[in-house]
């Protein structure tokens, strides 16, 4: 990790509200030395290639736990890439805004390693309960797998929503900032999704963009935070009353992105070689 740091990173991991060990870790392996490795890339994605906007960060609480709740898209995980850099880069104090690894990212050697030390852990319940219970800021996309293979055409759809993170919010009594990222499908613009070829690579798919190879258009984003939704409840409701509580959180999701497109429509041409679509 020979990379030249960014001070103002290294400045922003130091004033991370994580009890690091003396040797530079916290309790899930987290590492500040891969945290400042990992933020100067991001801080050049976020700053100069895909010029994120951040709206609505004021509604990310500083410290204490809570959990961001968007919709995905981008073919594989820019949105997430570019929410880290968000509470990151914009918030202050920084947070580290932490995920739960898609299983597939476990098996593959180099982001397994990477993505522990960045503060991500296996998609597993108790995971999530631990992070939220020690305070941390969870992300989580409820649309999964499937939101990140919507098609070019589908960019501005949302998929059905799993009901676990309303369970787990209530069960913690965390906080839900729901949130919407906005140009992901402008970045990687989706034809088809090669799923036999993915197999083979050990991941669920590779998309196939309009120009072939799946590499990310130098294309601007915006990630809109909404209000704190906090629901009553212990997490052990019938599925009928938690689906109505997950419909809540989706509707306030299709609203940020509705409220966002035109504002992006107005920063982005239109990709001539889609047709404009």
């Amino acid at each position: 990790m020979s990379l030249l740091i960014d001070d103002d990173v290294a400045a922003r991991v130091a004033r991370l509200e994580i009890p690091f060990s003396a040797q530079g870790y916290d309790k899930y392996g987290t590492s500040k030395r891969h945290l400042e490795v990992f933020f100067t890339i991001v801080k050049r994605l976020y700053r100069s290639y895909f010029r994120v906007e951040a709206l609505g960060i004021e509604h990310v609480p500083p410290r204490g736990r809570a959990m961001i709740v968007g919709n995905h898209s981008g073919g594989y995980a820019i949105d997430g890439l570019l929410t880290v850099g968000a509470t990151f880069l914009e918030l202050e104090p920084p947070r580290l805004c932490q995920g739960m690894a898609e299983k597939f990212l476990s098996a593959l050697p180099v982001s397994s390693s990477w993505t522990a030390k960045l503060g991500h852990l296996t998609g597993l319940p108790e995971h999530a309960q631990q992070l939220l219970n020690d305070d941390r800021l969870l992300m989580v996309f409820p649309e999964g797998a499937r939101g990140t293979a919507k098609l070019y055409k589908e960019r501005w759809s949302l998929v059905r929503f799993g009901t676990g993170f309303v369970r787990l919010a209530l069960q913690t009594k965390s906080p839900i900032i729901p949130m919407a990222f906005i140009g992901g499908g402008d970045v990687l613009p989706t034809v088809m999704n090669l799923e036999k070829l993915g197999r083979l690579f050990g991941v669920p798919y590779i998309p196939l963009t309009a120009y072939g190879l799946p590499l990310p258009l130098p294309r601007p984003c915006s990630v809109h935070f909404g209000s704190p939704m906090v629901f009553s409840g212990t997490g052990r409701e019938d599925d009928e009353t938690i689906e109505k509580m997950v419909d809540e959180v989706r509707n306030e999701v299709r609203a940020l992105l509705d409220g966002g497109r035109k504002r992006h429509e107005k920063r982005v041409r239109p990709l001539f070689f889609l047709g404009g679509q």
